[in-house]
């Protein structure tokens, strides 16, 4: 029973390290959205800028952190019919007109 606490202890410095890692590239990419000239951007492109700051960055972690930028309001989806690009909420024409 006293062997299962160390397991608890890493799992939870583990857990606690990805959301350090989900923050900072939350951060990543709201400066790369900020920055860039364009309003709207590819998964690719995003991932790339993630990747350069952060290179061991795993895909499905990053497409975890544009989630909860969309989740939270500071980036918004917008569809092309044949492809979905992100955007910065509120720059560009990224907004639909009411």
């Amino acid at each position: 029973m006293g062997t299962d606490l160390p397991v608890i202890t890493a799992g939870l410095s583990l857990y606690l390290k990805g959301d350090a890692n989900m923050d900072e590239m939350k951060k990543i990419i709201v400066e790369f959205a900020e920055s860039s000239k364009k309003t709207k951007f590819y998964f690719k492109d995003i991932e790339k800028a993630v990747q350069k700051v952060m290179p061991d960055a795993k895909m499905r972690e990053i497409k975890k952190a544009c989630t909860a930028l969309i989740n939270d309001g500071t980036m918004i989806y917008f569809s092309t019919g044949s492809s979905t690009m992100y955007g910065l909420k509120g720059r560009g024409m990224t907004e639909d007109p009411e």
